[in-house]
């Protein structure tokens, strides 16, 4: 069981550089009270951001340094589990994050995550989700367990059943499957290659043993033809690069010919320009008697002038542009043509490529036909030797085969850990043992609260809801007050399953409005009953704006204020 013993803070959020404490096990049932604004819901992000490093409600980490001060926020939280006292000290600005374990701080030597994971695994037992689930019932950004998905249902359940160890296997057994998948292409890739250099080996012995004189006749025939292949390609290459150079000096003017053709574009461009802008003015002066800018006439004979001259001009550069249009014809055909060429050259260097590959291709057979020749006058002494070398991929094989059997019956039983290990195996029989409990447990808190239906959850967390007069309901058809009475008496039911199974079993409850938003004072009634059966090895903390009405319900009160902008407990 987490024993949770204090909690302090400073430089958080509206909090100033001056230690705010929390005695979690002073008093079995505790108020927090305040106007809005006043600090209350401070101590639900000094919780989780101490024990998660993350805040209970929406706010960045950067906004949880006081926005005063700008540094120095610190929070401390002291808890017991078992024997052994921890410490937990978190803080921004300056970064600080140390674990303490009866006084003694705990290796860092790790990063920062893998801290956080040595906590909530090894410390706490605990993430995140679970602990809003069973410790923490907020109105800001807590999120029932009706509204979660059906795959962060399932890991909160496993917390609390402490059947998580079974998704740990699971993905530790993924990793020796692959391992597994992964010796065993291995293996097979290595028994392939042995077994195809055993079959070479006979071979080469076999070839060894047969009339040296023969073999070396036959390499030399072959030998002789390779080379006729080669000279045949160097006579193609010879051929393809004459080719080329006829077909490379009938375009030799390709470089001048793309400039003019250039030039041509642009000088046709700038006609084009010149033309448009003398006959919008020939078009001005044709049409318009006044000048646009003085508003005064333009005399006649100044008009038919400029008209005379536009005209004149539009004409020539028309001409002009007919010239140019015909040269630019001429030149693209000749880029056709330089184009055709290139695409043959293109063509010609691509078969010269591929013949110089084949020339080295048969080059090196040669060179091999060499070596086998030379290898063929010594083959007494090799033939002993790679007897040997035989004898060596023998045992190889004979290694590997075995090996693979036994990886072969690995697989076997990895194939069956997998199909116990998934959720549909081991862990859904556990948690089909534990569904009964949970849902008589959730319906003991909902009629505890007067709300009387039947309540189920199915191995797949999926509920079934029947009301009224046994009609199927689901969580959403239900009121806001309805679906609270649900939140609580599930809040209520994890407690109780954590603590059968010791697995997230803890004093501290903190409920944050919960008083304030959707209970009616019937279920706030039923609320306080319930409350008090809890309180026994529960401290409870509510925070509340109800205050005046509920003074009398709790065994001590804690009431924050606002002093000169910082919030501080009020004394």
């Amino acid at each position: 069981m987490i024993l949770f013993q204090y909690v302090r803070w400073k430089n958080l959020l509206s909090t100033g550089d001056v230690w705010t404490e929390i005695n979690f096990i002073k008093s079995k049932s505790t108020l927090i009270v305040g106007e809005n604004g006043a600090g209350k819901s401070t101590i639900l992000d000094a919780v989780c951001f101490g024990l998660f490093g993350k805040p209970f409600r929406k706010i960045n980490k950067p906004q949880l340094v006081n926005s005063i001060n700008r540094k120095g926020m610190l929070i401390e939280l002291e808890f017991k589990i078992g024997n052994r006292q921890y410490l937990i000290r978190r803080g921004q600005k300056p970064s600080v994050f140390e674990i303490l374990q009866d006084g003694n701080v705990i290796n860092q030597n790790s990063e920062a995550r893998e801290y956080q994971d040595y906590l909530e695994s090894n410390i706490l037992k605990l993430n995140f989700k679970s602990f809003q689930q069973i410790v923490i019932l907020g109105s800001a950004s807590f999120t029932p367990f009706m509204q979660l998905p059906a795959s962060h249902r399932r890991e909160i359940i496993e917390d609390l059943l402490d059947i998580q160890i079974f998704s740990t296997m699971n993905s530790l057994l993924k990793d020796k499957v692959t391992i597994n998948r992964t010796s065993l292409y291995e293996v097979d890739y290595g028994i392939k290659g042995a077994a195809e250099k055993i079959e070479l080996y006979k071979k080469h012995i076999e070839s060894l043993k047969q009339n040296n004189d023969e073999i070396v006749a036959q390499k030399e025939l072959q030998k002789a033809g390779f080379n006729d292949q080669i000279n045949q390609a160097n006579t193609r290459i010879g051929s393809i690069q004459n080719e080329i150079e006829q077909l490379s000096n009938s375009i030799n003017d390709h470089e001048k010919v793309q400039t003019r053709s250039e030039k041509l574009a642009t000088l046709s461009r700038q006609l084009e320009g010149k033309l448009d802008k003398i006959k919008k003015d020939l078009d001005f002066f044709q049409r318009s008697d006044d000048c646009p800018t003085c508003r005064q006439g333009i005399a006649h004979e100044h008009k038919i002038g400029i008209v005379e001259k536009n005209t004149t001009q539009v004409s020539e550069i028309e001409s002009g542009k007919e010239k140019v249009i015909f040269e630019m014809e001429s030149i693209n055909s000749r880029l056709a043509e330089i184009s055709n060429v290139t695409s043959q050259i293109s063509t010609l260097n691509r078969e010269a490529t591929d013949l110089n590959i084949q020339v080295r291709m048969l080059n090196t057979s040669i060179s091999s036909i060499e070596k086998e020749i030379n290898g063929l006058m010594t083959n007494n002494k090799q033939i002993d030797t790679n007897t040997e070398e035989l004898k060596v991929l023998k045992d190889q094989l004979r290694a590997s085969l075995e090996m693979k059997q036994q990886l072969t019956e690995e697989k076997a039983v990895l194939e069956v850990a997998s199909v116990l290990l998934k959720d549909s195996g081991v862990k859904t029989k556990i948690i089909k043992q534990y569904i009964p409990v949970i849902n008589k447990l959730v319906n003991k808190y909902l009629a505890a609260m007067d709300f009387f239906v039947a309540f189920e959850l199915n191995e797949n967390f999926e509920e079934t809801i029947k009301s009224r007069h046994r009609d199927d309901f689901s969580y959403e058809s239900f009121s806001e007050g309805e679906k609270m009475r649900i939140d609580l008496a599930l809040l209520f039911t994890w407690r109780a399953v954590s603590k059968l199974r010791n697995s997230a079993s803890t004093n501290l409850l903190i409920m944050d409005e919960v008083f304030d938003s959707s209970l009616d004072n019937n279920g706030t009634e039923e609320f306080l009953k319930i409350i008090g059966t809890l309180t026994t090895d529960t401290n409870l903390f509510i925070i509340s704006h109800k205050g005046d009405t509920l003074f009398d319900k709790f065994h001590s009160l804690i009431k924050f204020e606002k002093h000169k902008n910082f919030s501080r407990i009020s004394k």
